[in-house]
């Protein structure tokens, strides 16, 4: 056991190698681009200070979404995904495949889980030992189950996931505009330089490696940035991305995804006015999302069916079947849908509505013969 304690110590140490190393460049870009370049470069008053505003609104958010994605901790499933106690004994003393997996289909039918392994079977987590959400996965680094698992990122020394996705976009985001200010901003100063415009300092070599610093990871930031951009409005994982969750008819790329609208409002939450916070606002719990499955999935009946053929009404027009669970189905929610009843419902209203249309014709037969 020490042995392994020692080596997984000197893995967390080693783990902030990047952390610092990214940490140590921003503070250099910060007195690089404020004190060279503002101070002792720019001769404008108005200039100075329209730089240093800008420069300080997007170092502040771009340092405060780094901050968060990194000590914001990974969430984890609930402790309702725990096997209880006389399940997970008979599973470890179980040595059939078959039977371990009739006593987690038996745990896992009370709970929303609707993805399965490649063969078909229960998620299971062995090392962390519980039935696994949806979209959760074990990180080897973290040493825990992940909800919403992404990546393991070493620049941020931390599991990308539901609790700090959020926090993870916007730091691309503000890092993008970092990088993408002070390049624009020193390009003038750094062509002047080689120019032998503006005298030979030590000023000169701050602004030079700061452009190609800023040039550097903006170029490096935005693939990274765009690819990831794409992913939210698919609504899929980097892991997903890669490998498409399999439901319980098979594997389905785009099982979670609602639409561009929703799909981003599953990440950056409902309210607009925080979208460019980095304070959490996404929706859900982490443990359940919305689907839209091919076919029915007979086991879990909450299971939404958007494929299912469905039925038609007098007038022609077709209707969306009923939702199951609201709580499961928020997301799906915002769009005016009218439900079809029962067809027991149907034939009960048509045979309440015949008697009426018997009556009027007695009384129109009786009012015809007083006449007569």
């Amino acid at each position: 056991m020490a042995p392994t304690n020692v080596l997984r110590c000197c893995q967390r140490v080693v783990g902030w190698i990047p952390v610092i190393f990214i940490t140590l460049v921003v503070c250099w870009s910060y007195y690089a681009y404020v004190i060279e370049l503002c101070v002792f470069t720019i001769l404008s008053i108005g200039e100075k200070v329209v730089y240093l505003v800008v420069f300080h609104l997007s170092f502040i958010m771009f340092v405060w979404s780094y901050w968060k994605t990194i000590f914001t901790s990974p969430a984890k499933p609930s402790k309702e995904f725990n096997l209880i106690k006389s399940d997970k004994e008979q599973y470890d003393r179980e040595e059939r495949a078959e039977t371990q997996q009739e006593i987690l289909k038996r745990a896992a039918k009370d709970l929303p889980v609707y993805t399965r392994t490649a063969s078909g079977a229960i998620r299971y987590c062995d090392h962390c030992q519980l039935i696994k959400p949806d979209r959760c996965h074990h990180c080897s680094a973290c040493d825990m189950c992940v909800l919403k698992m992404d990546h393991h990122c070493p620049w941020v020394n931390n599991c990308v996931g539901f609790a700090n996705y959020k926090y993870f976009m916007l730091f691309l985001a503000y890092s993008l505009l970092y990088c993408l200010f002070i390049a624009s901003t020193v390009l003038q100063y750094f062509i002047k330089f080689w120019t032998g415009d503006l005298p030979d300092t030590h000023a000169k070599f701050h602004v030079l490696f700061l452009f190609f610093v800023a040039a550097m990871f903006f170029i490096s930031l935005l693939s990274l940035f765009s690819y990831h951009c794409w992913l939210v409005s698919k609504n899929r994982s980097t892991i997903e991305a890669f490998r498409a969750p399999v439901f319980r008819n098979g594997p389905d790329k785009n099982g979670f995804s609602l639409g561009i609208g929703k799909n981003i409002k599953q990440v950056y939450g409902d309210q607009v006015k925080y979208w460019l916070l980095p304070i959490f606002t996404s929706q859900g719990d982490g443990c359940s999302y919305p689907t839209r499955l091919v076919n029915q999935d007979v086991e879990q009946p909450n299971t939404i069916n958007n494929s299912e053929p469905v039925k038609n009404i007098a007038d022609g027009q077709s209707l969306p079947p009923r939702p199951l669970s609201e709580s499961q189905n928020r997301l799906l929610g915002g769009i005016d849908q009218h439900w079809i009843d029962d067809e027991s419902d149907e034939d009960s209203s048509k045979a309440r509505a015949v008697p009426n249309q018997n009556v009027s014709i007695s009384i129109d037969q009786e009012s015809t013969k007083r006449s007569t």
